[in-house]
């Protein structure tokens, strides 16, 4: 099969096309011949060398795939050969054919193209296990978004406002917020030119948010802190300004504040199952209702991925890029 892969840490150069056998499957893995695979963050700090592989992951980069399952364990799982699924994986999915574990599967949403379909996995997996499971974002609850247009931005700006949430978001310019704001933000605040505590607190008339799902870090915390609410919930998810942050833990004690996080990838399968179980049951349907809608910026043939991960890394996009396969 062909795919892509990391010949050496570095820039988006190092991604070569390659030939490789077709994976081996483990138990309880189907395999899927890929029609489109979704690209991610991870994905660029793989290829830095900054983001290990976890153990008997494939070293090809690419977590979300969606495509046609052609062999595995199907016995009991719902699914039949043919079926078109789209699929979180460990990794692996830059390529023709991609191992999934079945309970990782989901159907491919009614009415979405396989290069839509492909968008969803790791943004939806990661959205509902951060906001809606770690933040326990509650009915009545406001949540703030970092970083609003991107993949796990728009999704999440989609996702809790369908579900009769007040959100927020911020972005790096006056288009991106705006981006936000018809995604369903209430507001898009532009964090170069705004103080974002400052203007939730004011949008909120001074409670502050409930829950701030935040991909930023470093000194961002302190002034998420500052646009809580009493027994808010910060939920970090990426380190993009840094792993280090100072904290007036006065704050957190005397107004019973959590500060938490987790990534999700290392995480086991019975544990990504359960996630997938909860977004067949509460947030497929609503893909079918036009509830809710992939937001693709800009597609790219699997041969140039490199130029799919240039485009990543100048974070002009808004939603998600992704490669076709077939």
């Amino acid at each position: 099969m062909r795919a892509i892969e990391i010949t050496q840490p570095g820039k988006p150069e190092v991604l070569q096309l390659c030939e490789r056998p077709l994976p081996e499957l483990k138990p309880g893995e189907v395999l899927i011949k890929v029609h489109a695979a979704g690209i991610n963050r991870p994905d660029v700090f793989q290829r830095l060398g900054k983001y290990p592989v976890p153990p008997g992951a494939s070293d090809l980069p690419g977590l979300e795939v969606a495509g046609e399952i052609v062999d595995g364990a199907l016995e009991g799982s719902g699914f039949a050969k043919g079926d078109m699924v789209c699929a979180l994986v460990q990794g692996g999915g830059y390529a023709e054919y991609c191992a999934a574990p079945v309970e990782q599967c989901l159907p491919m949403p009614e009415g979405l193209t396989p290069l839509e379909a492909a968008s969803l996995p790791e943004t939806f997996f990661t959205v509902w296990s951060n906001v809606f499971q770690r933040g326990a974002l509650a009915p009545g609850e406001t949540l703030l978004v970092q970083g609003g247009t991107s993949g796990i931005g728009v999704t999440a700006i989609q996702l809790a406002k369908a579900l009769g949430h007040r959100v927020f978001a911020t972005a790096g310019s006056d288009d991106k917020c705006r981006a936000c704001e018809e995604l369903g933000a209430e507001r898009g605040i532009n964090y170069r030119s705004e103080d974002f505590a400052a203007v939730v607190k004011e949008l909120t008339g001074g409670k502050g948010v409930d829950v701030v799902l935040d991909m930023v870090a470093g000194d961002y915390v302190a002034r998420e802190i500052e646009c809580l609410a009493d027994d808010g919930r910060i939920v970090c998810i990426a380190l993009l300004g840094g792993a280090r942050a100072t904290v007036d833990m006065n704050h957190v004690l005397r107004r019973r504040l959590t500060i938490t996080g987790s990534t999700l990838r290392p995480r086991p399968v019975a544990f990504k199952a359960a996630i997938a179980r909860e977004l067949r049951a509460q947030v497929w349907p609503l893909f079918a209702q036009g509830t809710l809608k992939p937001v693709i910026f800009r597609s790219f043939p699997l041969e140039q991925a490199a130029e799919a991960h240039a485009l990543m890394e100048s974070s002009t996009h808004v939603g998600k890029i992704v490669l076709q396969v077939l």
